[in-house]
């Protein structure tokens, strides 16, 4: 079978699958992209068996045909080509792949598409529609919050609940942890799941940044999201998340205001004299005044700063933090002050942003270190 096609069209459609394609993957053929011709169409697949990428272009070609093709490879000379239009020759009979363009030609070994996994189908009890933007938002202020350890696998995703009233993302590493609820996005009825990371990290990286509607269907144990001519189908994670809410300390009477960019830019001097383990920063609260300070006993290196607020509380309360977290949660705001709302010098401390966009109520946690 032949059929041509414009290089940058098909190079902008693959870089969007790849980040579903596995390098020495337990099953070989994952390596490659899975080319499907029929009813003038071309599908692409690819898949790292928890989740797939699919896209769609037309074509102007009779027939039906299917091949694997090596993904590095194409996705390496389609990078390096000049725009053009480019042809393609498929051998079904040994699975070989033809490439034209107007300087050269370039042969693949493709392999045999039936041994390429079966994407899921998704027996979907709810689907729910809203605008990429919000979903991109969303995934943005939550998704550093997600925990790397894959021996806690509810951890390991974000906690997704659309609700009759809003929609809620949480995520956690039990260090820290942040809720984004958005109350002008409703869905017919409760349906609460947990996405893994590497799944939301594509999702983002696919997602526009403008209001097209983003279709989301989901069962028991596949999601499904439709962005116009690309389909992204995941495995959800099966485990129970953890109850978050009892987390959060609600009687909190020690508050302090500060101006984001001062306390982030602070943080980042003093950061460098951490200990590189612990990166400990202590919190000293007064009246309009916040001092923080860093130790590292081991290099016997030391840097305090003072840092002008409102603060309202206990005078001389004093909190330890991880500059290192504390620095990557501020810097993922985007508002002028943020807020810290403390109960106790050894109880979780809340930070909520001053400007918000409208709908939405971000609220970020993290622990204290114990203070040496």
């Amino acid at each position: 079978m032949k059929f041509s096609i414009s290089s940058s069209t098909l190079y902008k459609h693959l870089v969007a699958l790849y980040g579903a394609v596995v390098s020495n993957p337990l099953i070989p053929i994952l390596e490659n992209f899975l080319f499907e011709i029929t009813n003038g169409k071309l599908k692409i697949t690819a898949s790292d068996l928890q989740t797939s990428i699919i896209t769609e272009l037309e074509l102007d070609v009779k027939g039906e045909t299917s091949v694997a093709v090596p993904a590095r490879i194409l996705l390496d000379t389609l990078k390096n080509l000049p725009e053009q239009p480019i042809s393609f020759y498929i051998d079904e009979s040994v699975y070989s792949i033809s490439i034209k363009s107007d300087t050269g030609q370039y042969n693949l070994a493709g392999e045999n598409a039936t041994d390429f996994p079966q994407i899921p189908e998704v027996a979907a009890k709810t689907s729910i529609q809203l605008p990429a933007d919000i979903l991109k938002r969303a995934i943005q202020q939550t998704i550093i919050a997600t925990s790397h350890d894959e021996l806690k696998p509810a951890i390991n995703g974000m906690y997704m609940n659309f609700k009759e009233d809003a929609f809620t993302f949480v995520a956690t590493d039990i260090h820290r942890l942040i809720r984004y609820t958005r109350n002008n996005i409703t869905a017919a009825e409760q349906a609460p799941f947990i996405l893994p990371r590497k799944t939301l990290m594509l999702l983002n990286g696919l997602l526009p940044t403008d209001k097209q509607e983003v279709e989301i269907s989901f069962g028991s144990n596949n999601v499904h999201f439709k962005i116009a001519n690309v389909r992204m189908v995941s495995r959800l994670i099966d485990e129970r998340y953890p109850d978050y809410e009892n987390v959060i300390p609600k009687n909190n009477p020690h508050k302090l205001r500060i101006n984001r960019m001062a306390l982030l830019t602070s943080l980042k001097r003093i950061i460098i004299y951490t200990n590189k383990i612990t990166h400990q920063v202590k919190f000293t609260l007064g009246e309009q005044n916040l001092e923080i300070l860093a130790e590292d006993f081991n290099f016997d290196n030391k840097a305090k700063e003072q840092l002008s607020c409102e603060y309202v509380g206990d005078a001389s309360l004093e909190i330890g933090f991880n500059a290192k977290s504390l620095i990557e949660m501020l810097n993922n705001l985007q508002a002028d002050e943020v807020n810290f709302h403390f109960s106790q010098p050894n109880k979780a401390a809340v930070i909520i942003p001053n400007d918000q966009e409208e709908g939405e109520d971000i609220l970020l946690l993290i622990m204290p270190i114990t203070l040496h």
